[in-house]
């Protein structure tokens, strides 16, 4: 039976947590769609996935939806290049095989990352600002937004089902520093001529008011670089190209040189460069140079702004940096807030500056950062231009995703979905639904390989974490009897108990004792030897430690 053509939303990843964003669209049958992803992003690790620096999306429910036999994968459009949009295109393009449309910005820094895994013959197709195109059944149009990196971009799809507009990340920002005001005349125009559903962004739907403007940050830094007469650093999020302008024209205003240090921020720069963004006219004097000019004619530029160990902010505070020193009389700008999670990393990094005796200025000092995400004034306006009949809310949290529900609600949305990554979404035909949940998961790049979210790995490593590793080795011989004393490797375990007890002794002894009190036909069963000594390891642990180990037991027979 012959099913009918319908379009359908599905979100993998950045419906439930703010980061990891891959959205697909799909029109056709249900045996037989063409699907289009706007977005490929990554989130990073956290201590409760130890050793992962990665998390990817999982795109298997479609490819294999794919490779059935009715559908086709049209492409991957980006909409703007920050690292929760395209940090995972190098790493899955591999799996995806498709088709790639950027603007030229957000190219080059994704065939960048392609080089870097050695994807060359990747097709790429470089979108002018603005512009529109087609891909299968999709008419695609670019309408620009402001954010805090350059050429961010809305996508308008128009299909013979109804039309979207797919926001990306934005903000308005009347007076941005770099690149152009949102093209409110488009999205009003799209509005008046009706839009079935917006999918939008939610981050800043809790704030009240607007995010505010860049320029206005310009104007407090030039001031507040200023008013130091030492060495300056500022950090930022090297991705905002418009604040990085804005510091160098803070820096040349004071007569100030300006040093770029950390390999983020040479490379946003490079980029802005090779791409006809940066101004030109913007020198840089390099590491080695600038610390023979005097204190207050240097202004550095450095990475490390959320507190990464290994960034130049970093090196700089626990005074390894080969080039750079700083101290007393000198100045820490953060032009940059703290993202949830990061926080005990920056106040370490920002307690050390202090304790050299440097000045340490945050957002939370002076007016030196804005967001580039829409606060509810922003919000309100966009659901004016746009008017769509159903919203629905993305790059959110639960809570964001369900506040900006019920606001689009009260702005005049007919009907909001707040969806969960895995929530597959008839748009058209009829009133916008979840129709089914499809498998959504997400992939751990650990070192080179990608591992399962929930994957044994990762469990043992938490395991790990909490209560050490124990390795005990029992050398039996025919009889079967103990030929030595058992050998124990421990590895984060305490060296003594509170009463001075040695742990390895009492392990050694306690496996020693409970393998000679096994009956000798029970000594010819590994499986029985191991439970025996594992039961007896934890039993002595639990009353002298309080807590449990993961044990492995080594039988060898001479």
């Amino acid at each position: 039976m012959k099913t009918e053509n319908e379009l359908v939303f599905l979100p993998l990843g950045g419906s439930g947590e703010i980061g990891m964003n891959m959205n697909m669209y799909g029109i056709g049958p249900a045996d037989a769609r063409k699907w289009l992803m706007i977005d490929c992003g990554v989130m990073f690790g956290d201590p409760r996935t130890p050793g992962i620096d990665l998390i990817c999306p999982d795109p298997s429910y479609i490819l294999e939806d794919v490779s059935r036999g009715g559908g086709e994968f049209l492409g991957l459009v980006l909409t703007h290049g920050h690292e929760d949009h395209i940090g995972a295109v190098a790493r899955l393009w591999p799996m995806l095989k498709c088709p790639l449309y950027a603007t030229a910005f957000t190219a080059e820094l994704v065939r960048r990352k392609l080089a870097e895994e050695n994807l060359i013959d990747v097709p790429f197709h470089i979108i002018d600002m603005s512009a529109s195109f087609s891909l299968g059944p999709f008419d695609l149009e670019f309408v620009t937004l402001t954010h805090s990196i350059p050429e961010p971009n809305g996508i308008i799809l128009r299909t013979p089902l109804g039309t979207v507009l797919h926001t990306g990340d934005w903000k308005l920002d009347i007076s941005p520093t770099l690149g152009p005001v949102t093209d409110s005349s488009k999205l009003e125009a799209l509005g008046r001529d009706g839009v079935m559903a917006m999918v939008c962004d939610s981050t800043n739907v809790l704030s009240q008011g607007e995010s505010g403007s860049e320029m206005g940050v310009k104007e407090n830094l030039g001031k507040l670089i200023g008013e130091q007469t030492g060495r300056v650093a500022v950090t930022t999020f090297a991705s905002n190209v418009g604040r990085l302008v804005s510091i160098c024209d803070a820096a040349v205003k004071n007569d100030r040189a300006i040093c770029l240090l950390g390999r983020s921020m040479l490379r946003m720069v490079d980029v802005a460069r090779q791409t006809g963004i940066l101004p030109s006219g913007l020198t840089f004097v390099e590491p080695n140079e600038a610390g023979y000019l005097p204190n207050n004619k240097v202004l550095y530029l450095c990475t490390g702004s959320q507190g990464e160990p290994r960034a130049a902010l970093a090196r700089i505070a626990r005074d390894d940096h080969p080039d750079i020193t700083l101290g007393e009389g000198d100045t820490v700008i953060f032009s940059s807030k703290i993202i949830p999670g990061n926080e005990r990393e920056i106040f370490d990094l920002q307690n050390a500056l202090v304790d050299q005796g440097i000045r340490v200025i945050t957002e939370k000092d002076e007016h030196i950062h804005v967001s580039g995400h829409p606060c509810r004034d922003e919000l309100a306006k966009m659901y004016e231009w746009v008017k769509p009949e159903t919203a629905i809310p993305v790059h959110g949290e639960a809570r964001h995703l369900e506040e900006h529900a019920i606001f689009a609600r009260e702005l005049g949305a007919q009907h909001s979905i707040a969806p969960r990554n895995g929530h597959l979404i008839r748009l058209a035909p009829g009133r916008a639904q979840v129709i089914d949940e499809v498998p959504s998961g997400r992939l751990l790049l650990d070192g080179k390989v990608f591992v399962a979210e929930g994957g044994t790995s990762i469990r043992e490593r938490r395991k790990l974490s909490y209560g050490g590793q124990i390795t005990v080795a029992v050398v039996l011989d025919q009889k079967p009897e103990l030929l030595a004393p058992p050998e124990v490797s421990l590895a984060g375990l305490p060296e003594e108990d509170n009463d001075g007890d040695d742990f390895q002794t009492l392990i050694e002894d306690i496996t020693e004792e409970a393998v000679d009190n096994l009956p000798r036909r029970r000594r010819e069963d590994d499986d029985e030897i191991t439970r025996v000594v594992r039961r007896a390891i934890r039993d002595v642990l639990m009353k002298r430690w309080g807590k449990r180990s993961s044990i492995d037991v080594l039988i060898i027979r001479s």
